[in-house]
């Protein structure tokens, strides 16, 4: 398992890994308008593009004890204001991830490596 986040109650401890933080994330970026689709990345193929099946591509997450920092690679729709999106992109991922795990997101950070025609398969 990977780091867990853990959270202390009277009555035990929560833990949520990384891959549910992930998973929550990329669900909100892909429910985000104006996001074409997540990119896999260099390592994946340059802006590899990747369907809602794996949302977790595309997405990185550190979890600490009681906050997260994520990173997202993205692709965008052509002629969406980017600075926009991205923006709406942030708080919708941090305010996902805040109100179904209780963790703080410390930082949400966007990396957009493409742009795709509405009429392109993605």
């Amino acid at each position: 398992m990977t780091m867990t986040e853990q959270l202390q109650l009277d009555s035990g401890q929560i833990r949520i890994s990384d891959d549910v933080v992930a998973k929550i994330a990329g669900m909100a970026a892909l429910e985000t308008p104006g996001i074409a689709a997540m990119s896999g990345g260099l390592s994946e193929g340059w802006a590899k593009r990747l369907s809602g099946k794996n949302v977790q591509k595309g997405v990185t997450v550190e979890v600490g004890q009681l906050e997260a920092a994520i990173d997202l690679r993205i692709i965008v729709l052509y002629e969406t204001p980017i600075h926009e999106v991205c923006r709406m992109l942030q708080q919708n991922v941090r305010e996902a991830v805040e109100s179904m795990t209780g963790l703080k997101i410390v930082e949400v950070n966007v990396k957009v490596e493409g742009v795709a025609f509405k009429d392109d398969e993605i």
